[in-house]
């Protein structure tokens, strides 16, 4: 298990630890429980992220884009996934694709997402996808950074040319866009757009089929 040092307090993750492997097996043993109803339900696990984003900050916007390659984009114009420098000045993000989120998971008291099941958070999507880049833009520099199957396999990398909508998703803000490719036995049918678009508190959300056929 990879670890940093950075001392910091931990609410919704745990700082200490950015990859879980046992956790990350755990939700990939039993994808029925995890993503019930399929790929519908990961695209609303990412869109409550944005959802808290747009609480936060009072309002936000949120495009979920369906790709012909059976990926979805979901893209936001928060602030940003949070990075934070360890005790060597080194970047470490939040660990928010590879380990638990500490509100959700497991916890008997977790938000019910639209389609009427527990939000378990962001790394059931990472999991439970046979590919995720999480693109990220925040105020103080940008970088993207690939999963397979929840683990990562690249670094942090400096990102540029962001503002379209491969990377943050909305010109000239900052924002987080993830896109992802659910694992075969997911890729079932989407629920409605209606489903996604459904009145979050705060957030706005637009849907774009791209697929053909």
């Amino acid at each position: 298990m990879d670890t940093s040092p950075g001392p910091w307090r931990n609410t919704t993750h745990d700082w200490a630890s950015t990859v879980d492997h046992a956790h990350l097996a755990e939700v990939r043993s039993d994808p029925a429980v995890f993503a019930p109803g399929g790929s519908g339900h990961l695209i609303l696990e990412v869109i409550a992220y944005a959802a808290d984003e747009a609480e936060d900050r009072g309002s936000g916007r949120c495009t979920v884009t369906l790709h012909p390659d059976g990926s979805v984009s979901v893209a936001d114009d928060g602030r940003g996934t949070d990075t934070r420098l360890d005790a060597r000045g080194r970047p470490v993000k939040k660990p928010v694709m590879a380990t638990k989120d500490l509100r959700f998971f497991d916890h008997p008291g977790a938000q019910t997402l639209p389609d009427g099941q527990p939000r378990r958070g962001m790394s059931v999507v990472a999991a439970l996808s046979e590919w995720l880049v999480h693109a990220n833009r925040r105020a103080d520099g940008a970088w993207t950074q690939r999963y397979e199957r929840g683990v990562p396999v690249t670094d942090l990398t400096p990102a540029t040319g962001h503002g379209t909508t491969d990377t943050a998703g909305f010109p000239g803000s900052t924002g987080t866009t993830v896109r992802f490719r659910p694992c075969a036995e997911l890729r079932t049918a989407f629920l409605s757009a209606e489903a996604f678009e459904r009145p979050w508190p705060r957030l706005t959300v637009e849907v774009r089929d791209l697929r053909t056929g």
